[in-house]
């Protein structure tokens, strides 16, 4: 076998505005895909979204979080390997956060767009850990 074991590995090109890993470029999530902005985590602001690309997802585990306990998996870069955040799995503790269920958490020291974000920012207000 004679393949090449540093290899980039294939990943998702995204059309329109990306969010990248802020460590290598890599495409992450797509401007249009973010549930909300206004999103803080114990490193500081972060992004809810819909949709994640290139990424490789952790194993499952319970962490009691501001707005109750919660079934998460850390996602990192499937490219370098940089922890990104995290994907909410389960919600368990309130009913009104059942719709975290699925989505994405993308933290602002992770990631790089080409945009100035913030002029858009959500007046919605999110907070967790």
């Amino acid at each position: 076998m004679s393949g090449d074991m540093n290899k980039r590995p294939e990943t998702i090109e995204l059309e329109g505005e990306a969010y990248k890993c802020k460590s290598c470029n890599t495409h992450l999530a797509l401007a249009t895909d973010i549930v909300t902005r206004a999103f803080h985590t114990s490193r500081g602001r972060a992004y809810l979204f819909n949709i994640v690309v290139n990424i490789n997802v952790g194993a499952r585990e319970k962490r009691m979080m501001i707005s109750g306990m919660h079934t998460v998996a850390d996602i990192s870069c499937c490219c370098c390997g940089q922890i990104l955040g995290w994907k909410y799995e389960a919600v368990e503790d309130h009913e009104t956060q059942k719709c975290k269920e699925g989505k994405f958490v993308l933290e602002r020291v992770s990631i790089t767009d080409g945009v100035d974000s913030e002029l858009s920012a959500d007046a919605q207000s999110t907070k967790d850990t």
